[in-house]
């Protein structure tokens, strides 16, 4: 019994790597029970950061690794997006701020332990099928190997002392999960800063994300800030193509009426048209 528990200590540190998370039932699968996972934890070769949630101990636990490990050993279609998004690919200025929040994109939520971890940062859930089903991600691979490929509308980024793969949006779809938020949870002067440096975009992933995007409010905010800073991508869109709608929005009480694409907006970005 001491040897098979050794081999099972021996079998952990080849499969789960130093700072990434697993929950019970992954544990459970790979074969430890619930008494082998207390023996491990009472040795400190576990520790818990929450309940029913295991790691092999490395330093202060930072959301990074949460989403790592949701997106790779876990199986989660999750995906950093919107602002967070944006800014962890230059378009901002990241986690300036004092409540951190980062924003996480999937079609079913994540464990409700995620909540529970000790971190300095918030990760906020938003359902993708509101607005832009992820549909791609039916086959995003689980895997901390960097070279798998990814789903059109999404990148990697490498992270941390061994360079896993931390799973993004994409800038052209980030900028229309960002766009969601407005006006209740992002403001609009930052959406117009961000969207003036959006030079260097794909129209014809663009054009293919307004087309499969189910928001009307979404569409139509995207072309009025479009059309304020006119980058050389949108004269490449096919904006008939792009179904906008009828009949007016009302976004911002007391705001200016933008005739083009009847959403009202802040007086101050000079909307009336």
């Amino acid at each position: 019994m001491a040897k098979q528990n050794e081999r099972k200590l021996n079998q952990i540190e080849s499969i789960l790597p130093e700072g990434l998370l697993v929950d019970a039932q992954w544990m459970k699968t790979e074969g430890y029970s619930t008494s082998l996972r207390s023996q491990y934890v009472a040795a400190g070769w576990l520790k818990q950061p929450a309940r029913q949630v295991y790691q092999r101990p490395r330093g202060d636990l930072v959301w990074q690794q949460a989403v790592i490990s949701l997106q790779t050993l876990l199986g989660y279609d999750l995906v950093v997006g919107g602002r967070s998004a944006l800014e962890l690919q230059g378009f901002g200025h990241y986690l300036a701020r004092e409540d951190q929040e980062v924003h996480l994109y999937g079609p079913h939520r994540p464990p409700t332990w995620l909540s529970k971890l000790p971190l300095k940062t918030k990760l906020r859930y938003h359902n993708s099928e509101r607005v832009l089903p992820l549909k791609a991600q039916d086959h995003m691979p689980h895997s901390l190997a960097s070279t798998d490929p990814l789903p059109e509308d999404l990148v990697a980024q490498a992270w941390g002392q061994w360079g896993w793969r931390l799973v993004l949006s994409s800038p052209e779809r980030a900028v229309l999960e960002m766009l969601d938020e407005l006006p209740d949870r992002e403001s609009f002067d930052h959406a117009d800063k961000i969207m003036e440096g959006l030079a260097n975009l794909s129209p014809k992933r663009l054009e293919r994300l307004l087309i499969g995007c189910r928001s009307i409010k979404v569409k139509r905010l995207f072309f009025f800030f479009a059309d304020r800073h006119q980058h050389a991508w949108l004269k490449r869109i096919d904006k008939d193509s792009i179904d906008l709608g009828k009949g007016k929005r009302l976004l911002v009480r007391g705001g200016a009426l933008n005739h083009a694409y009847q959403i009202t907006v802040p007086k101050e970005l000079d909307a009336v048209q």
